[in-house]
């Protein structure tokens, strides 16, 4: 087993430093500049802005120092658009927002979708199954874009239950409407991965053997069929865990969260290209680093996966 995690970090840590590297080439391949806005500067003006950041250098040297700045110091430069910020500064501001409704939803979605699909699975072709299946297809039918302006009318404006927006430090009330917004489709997915696999291991033979032994039926789902289940959830929970933990552009946009989804969108606009990759890095690491734990996790439920 740690040979085997030896060999994932092997892969995981040249990986991180392409990320990098084709991060800047892609980011600044991308036609204008950071300074060219409404009104172009003068020579003399954006000369002097391109020495204060280090863009007058060669391409080799630039290169060198953002990767050397990145992994030895964590360090992604200063913002071209926010004047006495750093990029460090920026994501340390949004991403514990992101972080923690995007953790919240990942637990709700979880929970429900792992449910959803085990009870579909044991009551199959059942009223409940029936149930289960529709409500998952609907959720996932109705994308974060849908979902949050319905929630925002149904429980603010009509309601009154909860606020349509804001962060206020995190109070729950402004957690709920983001976790819910962000969740549904993603344990609707979790859902029906779930039913799928739960299905086809309960018809394997070692559990018609431990249902033939008189084994209970709880016993049967939890210690031998959930278990093997669960090697294509986790193989979708990588992502999705850091799809929901780095946040949600439309979360971020129709809630006023803050996070740095909201963040990555105006640098894109501001053509802020060091915010673009800090975030886009950020992001980037983060699911090799999910995905490194996910294959030890999946080493761990199934011991084949190591050889």
């Amino acid at each position: 087993m740690f040979a085997y995690i030896v060999r994932r970090f092997a892969v995981a840590i040249p990986t991180i430093l392409i990320l990098i590297v084709l991060s800047f080439v892609l980011m600044y391949s991308a036609p204008g500049n950071p300074f060219n806005g409404e009104k172009i500067p003068p020579p003399e003006v954006l000369a002097n802005l391109q020495a204060k950041y280090g863009l007058d250098q060669p391409y080799w040297k630039q290169i060198t120092n953002y990767v050397w700045n990145v992994v030895a110091h964590f360090d992604f430069g200063p913002s071209f658009k926010y004047k006495d910020r750093s990029v460090n500064d920026i994501i340390a501001q949004g991403f514990p927002v992101t972080l923690t409704y995007g953790f919240w939803s990942f637990v709700v979605a979880v929970v429900v979708g792992v449910s959803l699909g085990v009870l579909a699975a044991i009551r199959h072709n059942t009223w409940i199954d029936y149930l289960a299946v529709g409500f998952s297809i609907g959720a996932q039918s109705l994308p974060n874009f849908v979902m949050a302006p319905v929630l925002v009318v149904v429980f603010t404006l009509w309601l009154g239950w909860l606020p349509g927006g804001g962060w206020n430090g995190g109070q729950w009330q402004y957690i709920v409407l983001p976790v819910v917004a962000l969740a549904t489709s993603y344990f609707a997915s979790i859902a029906r991965i779930t039913r799928s696999s739960m299905l086809e291991v309960m018809n394997a033979g070692f559990i018609r053997t431990a249902k033939a032994k008189g084994l209970p039926m709880r016993r049967v789902i939890w210690r031998h069929a959930l278990k093997p289940a669960m090697l294509p959830v986790l193989s979708y929970l990588g992502p999705a865990f850091v799809g929901m933990v780095t946040g949600s552009v439309v979360v971020d946009a129709y809630f006023s969260t803050g996070g740095i989804g909201q963040f990555f969108v105006n640098s894109a606009f501001n053509r802020d290209y060091s915010v673009m990759m800090g975030i886009t890095i950020l992001v980037g690491v983060l699911t090799i680093v999910f995905n490194l734990v996910v294959d030890v996790l999946y080493a761990w439920i199934d011991p084949k996966i190591r050889y």
